[in-house]
């Protein structure tokens, strides 16, 4: 078993891993890293529980630490749920210290050296870890998973760039509150409403879709060009972004049928490594056109499983779909997790 440490174990992202490493065959927590206000105290004390499952019992009484190198020195690797205002000189420091750190945060997610990594489309970006210099021994190093808009999207459109190539998109996000972390958006701005803008989000989604589309070839990535229109809002769901999309594509294919063989007929790159936290079954194609919901498919498949719906013609462009995912799973916690397993599997955590 490898010994993990979680920096910012007591906020939304933080308290999802330790959920969800419960019980994992390969990983163990061993450190919880916090702010200053809570270093010192216990986790059960110093951390607001918001998970909708009792609070282990081996984690109540953990003394949290400083998010500090040194305060780590028995752990193999840590994950990262810090706030991207304090996580990009934090995880430096860890990277810097021979500790490799499988981030949450934005802060690293455009640095060319640095994988933006979802398994099944780019595992082979991890190979990009070789290039970077944070320690001189090359043991610490960072990789990063995709914002939790950017996950479902490229999921839903890595067999269509594919199959067809990709000339532009644009598309609307139906973004759950809990993706704001807590105590997240004020009540009365969200029930019963729409609130048709979240501040930051729109311009990570072009970039990160772009790069993760990406080519490596040799050290380097070749980047995609295409344009993205992003409209990101905030509706009264719990779990699980939607996002509606409109597709232009390079060659449009012949028929609805050819759309859904590129999903079909997709190859899962990792599908045979024996990831626990890969999902049986990648995309589930939905035929009823009403699905997929949030409330009904967010925790299948542990909440790993991309959704697609209303996959059809467009009479704008070539092709149109609503894709789903779990956020706080797939798009954050479940989605760092399954990175450490596939760089288990690759040699670069041991």
């Amino acid at each position: 078993m490898m010994k993990v440490g979680i920096l910012g174990a007591t906020g939304a992202v933080g308290q999802k891993f330790i959920r969800l490493l419960q019980g994992h065959p390969w990983f163990e927590i061993e450190a919880l890293g916090a702010s200053e206000r809570s270093a010192g105290k216990k986790y059960k004390d110093a951390a607001n529980w918001i998970e909708d499952v009792v609070l282990p019992e081996h984690i109540k009484d953990t003394i949290v630490k400083n998010c500090e190198p040194g305060e780590f020195s028995n752990v193999d690797f840590v994950f990262s749920g810090l706030d991207s205002s304090v996580a990009g000189d934090i995880e430096k420091a860890f990277a810097e210290a021979g500790i490799p750190v499988i981030s949450n945060a934005k802060n690293y997610r455009q640095d060319p050296t640095v994988p933006l990594l979802i398994p099944e489309i780019n595992p082979d970006h991890t190979d990009l870890i070789k290039t970077q210099s944070f320690s001189k021994d090359g043991k610490g190093w960072i990789v990063t998973n995709p914002n939790c808009v950017a996950v479902p999207l490229s999921l839903a459109l890595k067999p269509l760039f594919d199959s067809f190539g990709i000339e532009a998109l644009i598309l609307t996000t139906m973004q759950a509150v809990s993706g704001a972390g807590y105590p997240g958006v004020a009540s009365l701005d969200i029930l019963g409403n729409v609130v048709p803008f979240i501040s930051g989000e729109e311009p990570k989604v072009g970039p990160e879709t772009r790069k993760l589309l990406s080519t490596l070839n040799e050290d380097s990535l070749s980047l995609p060009d295409f344009d993205v229109q992003a409209t990101a809002t905030r509706v009264p769901s719990i779990n699980g972004h939607m996002i509606s999309a409109t597709v232009k594509l390079e060659n449009p294919p012949a028929d609805l049928e050819e759309l859904k063989k590129a999903y079909q007929n997709y190859r899962n790159p990792v599908a045979e490594l024996g990831l626990p936290f890969s999902p049986k079954a990648l995309y589930n194609l939905h035929d009823n056109e009403y699905y997929p919901q949030p409330r009904l498919h967010a925790d299948w498949e542990n909440g790993m499983q991309l959704h697609l719906g209303r996959l059809r013609k467009a009479d704008v462009f070539d092709v149109s779909f609503v894709a789903m995912a779990h956020n706080t799973i797939r798009g954050a916690a479940g989605g760092a997790i399954l990175n450490a397993e596939l760089l288990t599997k690759k040699g670069y955590l041991k």
